[in-house]
Parts: C-alpha cells; structure tokens; sequence
C-alpha cells in the first residue's frame, strides 16, 4: 500500500513522496519491498494511485513488483480496490513500515491461515519508542495501535498483537521518522 497523499510528514521531507522518503539509507518502499521478496510470497503488487506517480515510476523499475494504480480515494478504498484485484488470502503491508522483516509477513501469513489477521502492536510500546499512534483500538481490554501488516482472507477475521520494535515504527509524522533513525543508530545492524 502506497498511495498515500504523506501530508502529514510533508513538513520534514517536502514534495517527496511519501514512499520515497528515505529511512535508513533507503527509500521507505524499497525496505518494504526487499522484506516481501525475501518472505515465502509468490506474488508482490503495489498499489499505487494519482498522489503517488513517482513512487509509481520507481517501482515499476524494480523486478518481480507489479504495481496496481487504485483511484487514491484513502486508505480503506485503496486496499479493498487492491484486493480485488488479487488472490486471497493477501498480506498487505503499509509502504510507511520500514523495519518490517520477511520474517514479519511469513509469521502474519503462517497466523492468520485463511482467515483476516491485523497485527497489532502495544500502544505502551509505540509511546516508548516515541511513535505516534494515528489509530489505537483495544485486544483484550489493552490500547492497541494497527502495524500496517495485515492478512485479508476468507475466513473470521482476528487481531494479534506482537510485541516488537520494528513493527511499532510506522511512519507518519516527521518525529517518527527521527524516531526510526534514532533506533537505526543505537541498534546493532549486524543482527537485524
């Protein structure tokens, strides 16, 4: 999913598309990316939409990704348009997900079987690491903020909430993004 408009982290990167923000050394899709490719997926499909045309341009120059322009009518719309376009189950994950692993989509998809999965992360740890929380709901009576990491499926749909790092570090605002580098700084990049 990456056809966001990113007004609010306009601010710190300017005209620069959402996805194209660079994270790390790298442009924000292209982390994304990597994790889907390594990850047991077959298929890997961006979606993209008007408010995105270089995001588009770059993607379509990378190998196995195939882009899929939806009408840029928000989030919710874009993925259902997505989808429909594809096989479920589907894992979806947010372009604005940086430090997600293939190891992250594997164990989404390996949960959530053929149902619907959202994954979930502890707003406590969100608040810990300095993130912002754009959305939070409750699993099992605790605030809980969406990753970005989803699986949409036939079946029931559940939510699983995981404790780690990476999967709290959606990035939405200029401080969030300081927040990852932060992170990127202190943390040994021999074992990520």
């Amino acid at each position: 999913m990456c056809g966001g408009e990113g007004t609010r982290l306009r601010p710190a990167v300017g005209d620069t598309e959402k996805p194209l923000v660079d994270v790390g050394g790298e442009p924000m899709i292209d982390r994304v990316v990597s994790a889907l490719q390594a990850s047991s997926l077959t298929t890997v499909a961006a979606a993209v939409s008007p408010a995105t045309p270089e995001t588009a341009a770059h993607l379509a120059e990378v190998d196995g990704v195939e882009c899929i322009t939806t009408a840029g009518e928000g989030y919710v719309a874009d993925l259902g348009e997505a989808v429909a376009q594809l096989k479920t189950p589907t894992v979806t994950v947010a372009a604005d997900l940086p430090l997600v692993t293939a190891g992250h989509v594997d164990r989404a998809a390996a949960t959530a079987g053929s149902d619907s999965l959202t994954v979930c992360v502890p707003a406590a740890l969100t608040a810990a690491l300095g993130v912002s929380a754009e959305t939070t709901t409750e699993a099992d009576g605790e605030p809980v903020v969406p990753t970005g990491l989803n699986v949409v499926g036939d079946g029931a749909g559940r939510t699983v909430v995981w404790v780690d790092d990476r999967l709290a570090f959606n990035i939405n605002r200029p401080e969030d993004r300081r927040a990852v580098e932060r992170w990127l700084d202190h943390t040994d990049q021999t074992k990520l």
